[in-house]
């Protein structure tokens, strides 16, 4: 009995002529995917939403003076700039703390509530999905909902808790800590961040955890694997992109917070924000420093965002679509 060998057909194409309809092809879906009128509406949004930032921008390295008397604009014909306001904008700030000061408050506020987040989170994001317990499904949806509640519904709770002390029914909850300690710390703020970004963080790592393939689980505990050597060993670094994109978010939230920061942090521990609302003077006359101080407090954010970009988009929408 013989075996027929099928050889395969050449295509009769060359490389060029390949190349070509491959290119013909992207511009047919170029064309019905893009829109002219959208592209051209775009650049005009983008345009004109970035107008105002460009002049933020030019009038922190004008001199105060000028701007005074002219508008950001005339720096084309007439340019003269100065490193004065940023040096003024880090030496002044509120009737407490310079701006300067304020800027390692509100590093020393953000990053232990980045980490701290992050670290309950995924903790309760595995609990969710990956230990069996009563009543899993309804206190999920219980912290899911949680999202829904404004956070200025538990300020006032929050601060009456921490005005006696952090304790419950005359209970302290963290003994030997008390009330005057607390007031020359960062300890009811990094306490009320972090209670307000667990809803979120715990729904988008969730659902990142939970896709993560049952069997490599199941191999893990069959080689004697616990919940401990499991979480830190596998769930973390395969978790890696949802955690780098709520870091992101997490860090820019609490950075820019203003109303959280100004009602639980002592007046020693005021972060940039609060030093930024009062850095134009009594009737906005220095508002030049203001701009300055505005561009000194977007540097950390940027620089967190551009060091974590590549795992934001696909980390955020992993955890946004799935589960």
């Amino acid at each position: 009995m013989s075996v027929g060998v099928i050889e395969p057909v050449a295509d009769a194409r060359t490389a060029r002529q390949v190349a070509r309809e491959t290119r013909k092809h992207e511009k047919m879906a170029q064309k019905r995917l893009t829109s002219k009128g959208a592209t051209i509406a775009a650049i005009a949004i983008a345009f004109l939403w970035t107008i105002p930032t460009l002049g933020l921008l030019v009038t922190s390295f004008r001199p105060g003076a000028d701007t005074q008397s002219t508008g950001w604009w005339t720096v084309f014909v007439d340019p003269e700039f100065t490193f004065e306001n940023y040096r003024l904008a880090l030496t002044s700030g509120g009737t407490t703390l310079t701006l300067g000061q304020s800027f390692l408050n509100s590093l020393a506020i953000t990053i232990p509530v980045v980490f701290f987040a992050l670290a309950v989170a995924s903790l309760l994001a595995y609990a969710f999905a990956w230990i069996d317990f009563k009543g899993k499904s309804l206190l999920f949806v219980g912290v899911f909902a949680l999202q829904i509640v404004p956070l200025q519904m538990a300020l006032v709770p929050l601060l009456s808790l921490f005005s006696r002390g952090l304790t419950i029914n005359g209970v302290s909850i963290f003994p030997g800590l008390e009330l005057r300690d607390v007031d020359q710390s960062f300890a009811t703020i990094w306490i009320a961040h972090t209670i307000f970004s667990i809803p979120l963080a715990v729904f988008l790592l969730h659902n990142f955890i939970a896709e993560i393939p049952s069997e490599v689980i199941e191999a893990a505990r069959v080689d004697g694997a616990g919940h401990g050597q499991i979480f830190f060993r596998m769930i973390l670094p395969l978790a890696a992109p949802a955690l780098a994109s709520f870091a992101v978010l997490q860090f820019i939230w609490v950075w820019n917070d203003l109303l959280v920061a100004t009602i639980f942090a002592p007046s020693s521990s005021l972060p940039m924000t609060q030093s930024l609302a009062s850095l134009s003077g009594t009737w906005g006359n220095q508002w030049f420093l203001q701009s300055a101080g505005t561009f000194l407090s977007i540097l950390v954010p940027l620089i967190v965002f551009f060091a974590l970009q590549r795992f934001f988009v696909r980390g955020l929408l992993a955890g946004a679509t799935k589960g």
